[in-house]
């Protein structure tokens, strides 16, 4: 069994701490042979909450299981078990979700309703309860219970990790009180939501209703605009806690700062995206609504020609069109009103010369590469985010569970 870190605001994580009245904890529950793969962030007071889950048929028993307990509004604890989804695990699966949080809540003293649990990783095996178990009750048994460990969010993020190759965690500041967010997901990566899990934790007073309303409107504008390979997973799960420790904030404040800090953590997602070498990010503006600007962006941002395109440096503005035209049922997009950029260089309808094809080539070697696109026919606008698509992401994938 590895050490175990953490279970007290504030661990050895850089410069980036809990907010006031929360603590972590990360160890090795045997889901992995080497690293910390359970973690759980808990309020040591009451909370309130919000949470939003994937759409996707075949939901884990961990997605089942807290939506049920989301419901309640008053989630103030978070376990998250990474490199198993427990997903297509039948009754076993259900049972086994519900057993760690009955665990969780044991150590914490906690009501199980009061915790949410994740899981990420492989799906179609059973949880290795066994070890699992062991490592509970060692935990437990050893007198001290988690509150005598310390985790930072460094720490639970990358407990949390599958194919990441980097921790993803995101800090904001709102009146006095402190945002804090961590996530997981490279692949499977589509709304609604994506593989991704997202935790975000405040120490801000927050009503219930604002709170929902706050991150529905963030997760709109953000995680539900990330795509990495169009593939929706089991798994998705965004979740938000506010303990009150800090005081009261303005609640139109508290919203743009949430949905700011999700963006940061969406762009940390898209950046990381298996086998990416660029984050993508492509803008369609002058719709005819917001769906539809929604939607344009992404037939552009999921084609595999424009990624592909993007991986390559190469400036092909023509596979943007084509995939553009995808939307047939827009029958209010006409090619003439039309007008696309590589960033800040407009290639259609204006047809760059060889001289523009050279300089753009530089752009697309960019880190980050931005395509707008223009309708031309009402003020709605988009902006969604993925990457591009390398030899890379085939090796993951094609070696993912051998």
């Amino acid at each position: 069994m590895t050490h175990d870190h953490a279970f007290e605001s504030g661990g050895d994580s850089g410069s980036v701490t809990w907010p006031t009245g929360f603590r972590a904890y990360a160890g090795n529950g045997g889901l992995r042979a080497h690293g910390d793969d359970i973690s759980v962030v808990a309020s040591d007071r009451p909370a309130v909450s919000a949470a939003m889950f994937t759409r996707s048929l075949f939901a884990g028993p961990a997605v089942v299981l807290s939506r049920a307990h989301a419901a309640g509004r008053n989630l103030r604890a978070v376990t998250t078990l990474a490199q198993n989804a427990n997903v297509a695990t039948g009754r076993q699966g259900e049972e086994n979700a519900a057993e760690v949080v009955r665990r969780v809540a044991g150590i914490l003293g906690i009501p199980e309703g009061e915790v949410l649990i994740g899981s990420t990783g492989v799906i179609g095996r059973p949880l290795p309860m066994d070890t699992i178990r062991a490592h509970f009750d060692e935990t437990a048994g050893s007198g001290r219970g988690l509150a005598a460990f310390v985790a930072g969010p460094l720490d639970v993020a990358r407990a949390m990790m599958t194919t990441d190759t980097r921790p993803k965690t995101a800090v904001r500041t709102v009146g006095q009180a402190r945002v804090v967010g961590v996530a997981k997901g490279v692949g499977m990566l589509e709304p609604n939501m994506a593989t991704m899990l997202a935790y975000l934790f405040t120490d801000a007073d927050v009503s219930p209703a604002d709170l929902d309303s706050a991150l529905r409107a963030a997760v709109d504008r953000t995680f539900n605009c990330l795509s990495v390979d169009t593939d929706t997973s089991t798994s998705d799960t965004v979740a938000v806690i506010a303990n009150g420790a800090a005081g009261p904030v303005d609640p139109a404040e508290f919203a743009e700062v949430l949905a700011d800090l999700c963006l940061d953590l969406t762009l940390q997602l898209a950046g990381d995206g298996e086998g990416a070498t660029k984050l993508l990010r492509v803008t369609v503006a002058q719709a005819g609504d917001h769906g539809q600007a929604k939607r344009v962006a992404k037939s552009v941002v999921n084609s595999p020609l424009v990624k592909t395109a993007v991986h390559g440096a190469d400036p092909n503005w023509g596979r943007v069109l084509m995939a553009v035209g995808k939307n047939t049922d827009d029958t209010d997009i006409v090619p003439d009103k039309m007008t696309v950029r590589f960033g800040d260089v407009e290639v259609y309808p204006e047809e760059p010369g060889a001289d523009t094809l050279d300089a753009l080539a530089g752009t697309m070697r960019r880190d980050e590469v931005d395509i707008a696109i223009t309708l031309g026919i009402g003020e709605a606008e988009a902006t969604v985010y993925g990457c591009d698509l390398s030899a890379g992401y085939v090796r993951v994938n094609a070696d993912y569970t051998t």
